[in-house]
């Protein structure tokens, strides 16, 4: 098969993230729930992923880094945090529904900015205009639909300037783009653990700058008298037994990362997006969603006026190709771009992947048209 869903989760990992969930499983039990051996080996392991976590991430204190179930359990944690009933939210043209539905259900009021395509400067000067009266900015590093890369560091210096409370959701761009938590200023920085950073399923961070609220309540490891949780993070917002099974293999995955860097891993998905638009730009059944000016992060959306974007993933699939198509939870994006209607076939790729794979997903998408 070759893998070109890679937004969705990174199912190419690197080797030592399937032998460390393993050996966890069978060492590891639960962390801060007992002094014997194999809670010991669970705290270690979090704690160890904490540390390199806050290491990648350019943070002080590895306390800040709280394990989440994925970018959608971190990001509603943040928005259960800072937004209210009323309270007007700010948010980009292209966000997730792990955005969009949190802030719907807490019954803030939401506006929209920046909605052109590849359009750093016009996205840079509507947030200007609209973020006055703003109460708390939403954003996301890189389109999940179109890998548009937003200026999420312009976006973090108004918010800094204007005084307004920022999320940033880096699902797509954790791994691959540099995160200086402290340097964006960001009040939490949400992110997946199984995409760019290469952890498992079940897996997210989220890197705090204020202790937060908690979603959910219940047994912490410590303080078991207190009717409350925690004052203090990571436990304030980590209610329940860690999925330490997962966490080894992401601190595996965050090992790798580091060992290559981000910059290497997003140069090398570069190259192999400048390959697969060599070889479709000729065919013109397709409408290719590229930023010829550069701004693109491994991830290419295209439609056909051939056939609808779901027809199009299941020839694929015959050709032992996987692919997203519809979609990809975000309307919004896709309102954006003028593809709500048929959504489009996604493309996203990997730093696993050879170019060989590449010519062969171009040669088998020249023979479905």
């Amino acid at each position: 098969m070759i893998y070109l869903d890679s937004a969705a989760t990174s199912f190419l990992k690197p080797p030592a993230v399937y032998g460390a969930v393993g050996r966890a499983m069978l060492q590891a039990s639960s962390p801060g729930r007992g002094g014997y051996r194999s809670a010991m080996k669970a705290a270690e392991i979090v704690y160890r992923c904490r540390e390199v976590a806050a290491e990648l991430f350019h943070m002080d204190d590895p306390s800040r880094v709280v394990f989440c179930s994925n970018a959608t359990h971190a990001l509603n944690i943040a928005i259960h945090s800072l937004a209210a009933p009323g309270r007007r939210v700010l948010i980009s043209g292209f966000e997730h529904n792990a955005v969009t539905r949190p802030l719907l259900a807490s019954g803030a009021q939401i506006r929209v900015a920046g909605r052109k395509m590849f359009d750093e400067e016009d996205l840079i000067k509507d947030f200007r205009t609209k973020i006055d009266g703003a109460e708390l900015v939403v954003c996301t590093h890189v389109s999940n639909v179109f890998g548009f890369v937003l200026p999420i560091r312009e976006i973090a210096a108004l918010c800094l300037e204007r005084g307004v409370p920022f999320i940033i959701d880096a699902s797509q761009s954790a791994g691959l783009l540099d995160i200086d938590m402290p340097g964006l200023g960001a009040d939490f920085i949400a992110m997946p653990g199984h995409k760019g950073l290469m952890g498992p399923q079940g897996t997210g961070l989220l890197l705090c700058a204020r202790t937060g609220t908690p979603l959910i309540q219940g047994g912490a490891g410590l303080d078991s008298a207190s009717p409350t949780m925690p004052e203090d993070l990571p436990e304030h917002l980590e209610a329940g037994t860690l999925n330490v099974p997962g966490i080894a293999g992401l601190l595996e995955g965050l090992r790798y990362v580091r060992q290559r860097d981000p910059a290497t891993l997003l140069a090398r998905e570069e190259t192999l997006l400048g390959e697969l638009l060599r070889g479709l730009r000729p065919l013109s059944a397709y409408k290719l969603f590229e930023n010829r000016g550069g701004g693109q992060c491994g991830i290419l959306s295209l439609v056909s006026d051939r056939m609808d974007s779901e027809t199009l993933a299941m020839r694929l699939d015959q050709h032992h190709i996987a692919a997203r198509a519809g979609l990809h939870c975000a309307p919004l994006a896709h309102e954006s771009a003028g593809t709500k209607t048929m959504g489009t076939l996604r493309l996203s790729l990997s730093p696993f992947l050879e170019e060989e794979q590449i010519e062969r997903a171009i040669e088998a998408l020249r023979k479905i048209i």
